[in-house]
């Protein structure tokens, strides 16, 4: 199947709050192809600027690689070229990488979120050989370098990321997701103030924008799409004091995000608010604990942007 979309291969598409969505499975833990459609609308009537699919809140690692094709294919024709959308195609293995990011420009990609590759500890050169392969099996699809120590194991160098920036055309940004806020900063200055910065830790998504970034991927969109694509829509209007309020505002939903390992407590929420039949996340995650519950309401309750029903003892 290939998807045509205005924003394909496009990385000036690559802005604003991407969601990165959470992989819907029915209770006994199969894929819920078909709760996609509505979480797609959901997302695009409260005004996100784009979706991603398959990065770490889509728990890719708990997936085949057939499956985390079909969850993309299904993305792309609920997006139905609405906005851009940027599938994670990263794994372990360089075999599925290549095929994963091959499936993702047959549908229309954006581009291509790839993270570092995981468990492995390459060193730097091990790096920049990984992302070169992949670049120069796809020159036409923009790569987005994903950065996530706490993940992977392993961080890319601001001075790699800049070496392959020079090296390859395609490669073209890169999703932050480390607390060392230096780090995107060195990218930066390596790479070119145009390398497309994205945030991947929800409390610097407005710090990014001041840097020069392009946006962010916020797991709290899952369940609060409006004020994260608000607090982008505001920056860019330069009403920077909304932008700040709307930062703070964020808060307490990111310590709910983060009750417990991303995305148990998300699917929790949005179980909770309709907006999918099933909290269930795949082994080994388990479900959200009792007291993460309590602490993820009274969280909640903190914020004007969430209204979780009244809980029934």
């Amino acid at each position: 199947m290939t998807t045509t979309s205005p924003f394909a291969a496009d990385p000036s598409a690559v802005r604003g709050a991407i969601t990165p969505l959470v992989t819907p499975f029915t209770g006994d833990g199969e894929l819920d192809l078909a709760a996609i459609k509505p979480l797609v609308d959901w997302q695009l009537e409260q005004g996100s600027h784009g979706i991603s699919v398959g990065g770490s809140t889509g728990e890719p690692t708990s997936q085949t690689v057939a499956e985390r094709i079909e969850v993309m294919r299904a993305a792309a024709a609920a997006i139905a070229g609405r906005v851009p959308v940027l599938p994670g195609t990263g794994s372990a293995l360089m075999a599925e990488t290549l095929e994963l990011t091959a499936a993702a420009q047959r549908l229309g990609a954006a581009a291509a979120l790839v993270v570092t590759p995981y468990y492995g500890r390459p060193q730097q050169e091990g790096l920049f050989r990984w992302y070169s392969r992949v670049a120069a099996e796809f020159p036409e699809l923009p790569i987005i370098v994903y950065n996530v120590p706490v993940r992977a194991a392993v961080e890319i160098a601001p001075s790699t990321v800049g070496r392959l920036r020079r090296a390859h055309e395609n490669i073209v940004g890169i999703k932050e997701t480390t607390r060392d806020f230096e780090h995107v900063s060195y990218v930066l200055d390596e790479a070119g103030r145009d390398f497309i910065a994205l945030s991947g830790i929800e409390l610097l998504c407005y710090p990014m924008l001041c840097l020069g970034g392009a946006g962010h991927l916020s797991c709290v969109a899952n369940f609060a799409p409006r004020p994260v694509a608000e607090l982008y829509d505001a920056f860019v209007a330069g009403d920077h004091e909304r932008a700040r309020r709307l930062h703070y505002d964020l808060h307490p939903l990111v310590d709910a995000a983060f009750a417990e390992t991303n995305p148990v407590p998300a699917k929790w929420v949005m179980r909770e608010l309709g907006l999918i039949p099933s909290e269930h996340a795949r082994e080994p995650l388990a479900p959200l604990g009792q007291a993460p519950r309590e602490r993820v309401r009274g969280l909640l309750a903190r914020s004007p942007h969430v209204d979780l029903p009244v809980a029934v003892a």
